[in-house]
């Protein structure tokens, strides 16, 4: 039985049998329901909208509910067997030591991991490596930086030969969450008689959120700009015109989010420029953007573009995967790089077997998965 590979996101669950070359058999939400144990509970009571979110930017907040989603993933969605578990490996968030009260959350998460998967799950193997890294693994690389947008955060990480290089990284604290929010403000400026979901501002901002071409096309984007037109659940037409460019824009100017900060690609370069200068062009020439929102349209280019005008001496330039790699890699390729280290780490016996586990603790996660 193939490993089994989890990259658990604050929006997405990503699961599968650890097969680099193939996207990973299951996506799910990650937002659960509360159901009622009562069945005597009605269907339109308000129980219903009682709602859970396990992963919270990034980072595990429910037990519970990640136990029960995890049950799912193995049993149900996976085909494992109870008493016959296999081995499985999770992809780790960004550990940025800048606060040490993080840190410490971020090592006491691991160790909760390690037992819950050992003491309820029973499983025979157990591996963890950082996103980051992973990242890398998937196009190729062991250096590299990556830019990770994701959901919640987004993380900047150069990595040196596999090992992130922490006292450089950055965590971000705006994601895709922060863009749907700023999505329904502006939506609500240009339609306030209308009332808006925020499950339908969020296919509103994937369908048509984008980035204009530079800082100065976003300035002469007015209400003369192409309008998109979106037909709510309840049969309302709307027109989506700056709105969606206006997403886009706040990763590159996140003050119209109302934070004094830099944008993504000046953040990119302030965090190469704190490591060794040695190490500059391998890292900046090998940077890798990963997360559901780096696919939005334009963001690339944009990027791309704002990377060729920056005052660094080597300018980032961004790695393409290869061509065997599934399409949309950037969605998930921090599942891709743990497929690809699930086929070193476990049949070499790299990782935390039952034995090692039954002796040391959850602590050996530490000495064993870096």
């Amino acid at each position: 039985m193939e490993a089994a590979v989890v990259d658990p996101g604050s929006k997405l669950l990503k699961a599968g049998p650890a097969i680099p070359d193939q996207a990973p058999s299951m996506i799910i939400p990650t937002h659960m329901k509360r159901m009622p144990e009562d069945e005597s509970v009605t269907e339109n009571s308000q129980f219903e909208d009682v709602t859970v979110d396990p992963v919270v930017r990034g980072f595990i907040k429910d037990w519970d509910a990640m136990e029960d989603l995890l049950h799912h993933v193995l049993y149900t969605g996976l085909g494992w067997e109870i008493g016959n578990e296999g081995q499985i490996l999770f992809t780790d968030p960004l550990s940025t030591p800048k606060e040490n009260e993080r840190h410490s959350v971020f090592q006491a998460i691991r160790e909760q991991l390690v037992q819950l998967m050992f003491e309820t799950f029973n499983i025979s193997g157990f591996y963890a490596s950082e996103q980051a890294v992973l990242s890398l693994y998937a196009v190729g690389r062991i250096s590299g930086c990556t830019v990770d947008i994701g959901h919640g955060k987004i993380d900047i990480a150069p990595v040196i030969e596999g090992a992130v290089h922490h006292i450089a990284s950055r965590r971000i604290e705006i994601g895709g969450i922060d863009l749907t929010r700023l999505l329904a403000q502006e939506l609500g400026k240009s339609h306030p008689m209308v009332n808006i979901s925020t499950a339908d501002v969020e296919k509103i901002k994937e369908l048509y959120a984008c980035c204009a071409e530079d800082e100065l096309a976003y300035s002469k984007i007015g209400d003369s700009c192409q309008l998109e037109t979106h037909t709510l659940p309840d049969g309302q037409v709307i027109t989506v015109g700056r709105e969606r460019y206006t997403v886009g824009e706040a990763l590159f100017q996140p003050q119209i989010l109302g934070l004094d900060t830099h944008g993504i690609v000046e953040q990119l370069v302030r965090t190469i420029s704190t490591v060794s200068s040695d190490n500059h062009r391998q890292l900046l020439e090998n940077t890798v953007l990963c997360g559901g929102t780096s696919s939005m349209t334009g963001f690339e280019e944009r990027f791309q573009k704002e990377a060729s005008l920056c005052s660094s001496a080597v300018r980032p330039s961004l790695v393409k995967a290869p061509e065997y790699m599934p399409e949309n890699l950037s969605l998930y390729s921090a599942w891709i790089g743990g497929a690809i280290l699930a086929k070193v780490v476990f049949p070499q016996n790299q990782h935390i077997t039952k034995a090692d586990y039954d002796e040391n603790g959850p602590s050996i996660v530490h000495r064993k998965c870096f």
